[in-house]
């Protein structure tokens, strides 16, 4: 499972020029699911998530976590993610998990940051979708879980 963590000061999502999510002050993650991950990637990529120190403290250090300043999630289905650019000029998505797997994994993803005390808006699954967002910082991240 791969997140691409963005630190956001603003950010929504929209499908079909309604908006379905949005935050403020948090993270937007960009989320993808390959074939084998399971509910151990899950568990390792909200607690990395929830507790990465990347936001500024009273020093204006990167010291505080996203639990710490009460960020929000703004929670993003990412196939692309697994896109295999090595051969060609057209990605191959073989690597990403069937859209049944994925989106399981995925809702188990949000339900999880919730339990943390986490707000969490998302965009729609499957759906062809527009995000809009401030980079803070910026600070952009990639978290993959076969990397732990």
């Amino acid at each position: 499972m791969k997140a691409v963590i963005q630190r956001a000061k603003n950010a929504d999502v929209q499908v079909e020029e309604e908006t379905v999510g949005e935050i403020n002050d948090g993270f937007v993650v960009l989320l993808g699911v390959t074939h084998e991950d399971t509910i151990d990637d899950v568990e390792y990529l909200v607690n990395k998530i929830v507790h990465l120190r990347v936001f500024e403290d009273a020093s204006g250090k990167m010291n505080l976590s996203l639990k710490e300043v009460n960020g929000q999630v703004l929670s993003i289905s990412q196939f692309t993610l697994y896109g295999d650019t090595r051969k060609g000029r057209r990605p191959n998505f073989m690597q990403a998990a069937k859209p049944e797997a994925a989106k399981q994994l995925y809702e188990i993803f949000n339900r999880q940051l919730r339990e943390q005390g986490i707000t969490v808006e998302t965009g729609e699954f499957g759906a062809m979708m527009d995000v809009t967002f401030t980079n803070a910082g910026p600070v952009t991240l990639i978290v993959d879980s076969k990397e732990k």
